[in-house]
């Protein structure tokens, strides 16, 4: 089995300060660490103004930043050899891409809300798995933010990080994920209510349980299309319904659109949204059955009506349910990425060795496994 282990912070912020200071031949004056997350449900709401439920993992990215004077940003990882090198005021959306368009575009975005920086060198590094569907870009992009203002409210760090990735980096995503890598807390989910703006720490009373992640290795990118042409399909079922959002739709008016394609889009997340607020009601019970069923109609929903599952999620879902998991569910955006289950603690290393076969059998790529200890957000380390 392979098993990703989010590392010790303390020694991780160590190596990335030592990693900038032989990059760049000077040291690092601050070092920001932020989670990857995993949503327990809730998936293609956020810009839909409906719920989610994220929990953030231990698994973290780390920034390393010092200040420069001369207007010069310079960015990079300690898994790549290049350096991204350009000026701060020519930051913009289309003007940096691949990865680096995440870091700058945080630069950018915090400049543009008024805070005064005028260059500075960056080198990240961390343990969120890549391409997982466990939001590693806003992981990188709150790493960042906190590094370089660590004294700006919270809030506005996370509009900053969705400016950053939603008009530099270019992916429609939410803001689901920058929320929780800066206001999550340790042994809690974070309700998110994105009509109202509001958060809802939920403490998560597992009682014995597990949340296991499995990344299937099915790699996904934000910006490759599938993501945006599903926000388009919601855009166009909130029109033709007359409602500035699907939070405001009804289930009775959404089976009346025409379009199946738009219909079953629309479905998915106005349900979606009604099983957020019961799953928060069954997680404060400690009714495991509840979840359980609700996870697996999540699951449903995102594969029929939503089409963002894979045959590796659907294997890794169904797998883990025989194997003893109490609820399990694909998570993240689609098109790859991971699930996560509710597991027993007894009944983990049964799960995992399950999928494993399974993948095997399947001649899927063999998965990887980590357990989603609810985290805590963004810090500077």
């Amino acid at each position: 089995m392979s098993y990703v282990e989010p590392g010790d912070p303390g020694q991780l912020a160590a190596t990335v300060r030592a990693a900038f200071q032989e990059r760049y031949a000077a040291p690092a004056t601050a070092v920001g660490r932020a989670p990857g997350r995993v949503n327990l449900i809730g998936e293609h709401t956020d810009y839909n103004a409906g719920l989610v439920l994220p929990v953030a993992l231990p698994h973290a990215t780390y920034a390393a930043w010092a200040p420069r004077t001369d207007g010069v940003l310079r960015v990079a990882s300690r898994q790549q050899e290049t350096v991204w090198e350009g000026r701060v005021d020519e930051i913009g959306p289309d003007t940096v891409d691949g990865w680096a368009s995440y870091a700058a575009g945080v630069v950018w975005a915090l400049r543009e809300a008024g805070i005064d920086l005028a260059g500075g060198d960056l080198l990240v590094d961390g343990t969120v798995p890549l391409g997982a569907g466990l939001s590693s870009s806003a992981a990188l992009e709150c790493a960042v933010a906190v590094a370089v203002a660590p004294d700006v409210e919270r809030r506005l760090l996370a509009a900053a990080c969705i400016r950053a990735e939603t008009e530099v980096a270019g992916a429609p995503t939410g803001g689901m994920d920058q929320y929780v890598a800066l206001l999550a807390e340790p042994d809690h989910a974070l309700l998110i209510d994105f009509a109202s703006d509001e958060t809802t720490q939920v403490p998560l009373e597992l009682s014995g349980h597990t949340l296991l992640v499995t990344d299937t290795r099915v790699s996904h990118e934000l910006t490759d299309g599938g993501y945006g042409s599903r926000r388009a399909d919601c855009e166009e079922a909130a029109r033709l319904l007359g409602v500035p959002t699907l939070r405001e739709a009804a289930l009775t008016a959404v089976e009346t659109l025409e379009d199946e394609r738009i219909r079953r889009r629309a479905r998915h997340v106005v349900t979606e949204i009604e099983r957020v607020t019961a799953v928060v009601d069954a997680l404060g019970r400690s009714d495991w059955d509840t979840v359980g069923t609700l996870f697996l109609a999540s699951h449903a929903s995102m594969r029929d009506d939503f089409e963002i599952s894979t045959p590796e999620l659907d294997a890794a879902v169904a797998v883990a349910v025989e194997a003893g998991a109490v609820a399990a569910r694909m998570t993240g955006g689609g098109f790859g990425g991971s699930s996560v289950a509710l597991v027993p603690d007894e009944r983990v290393e049964a799960a995992m060795r399950a999928i494993d076969a399974t993948f095997v059998l399947e001649g899927f790529t063999p998965p990887a496994h980590l357990r989603a200890v609810p985290s805590a957000g963004a810090t500077p380390v």
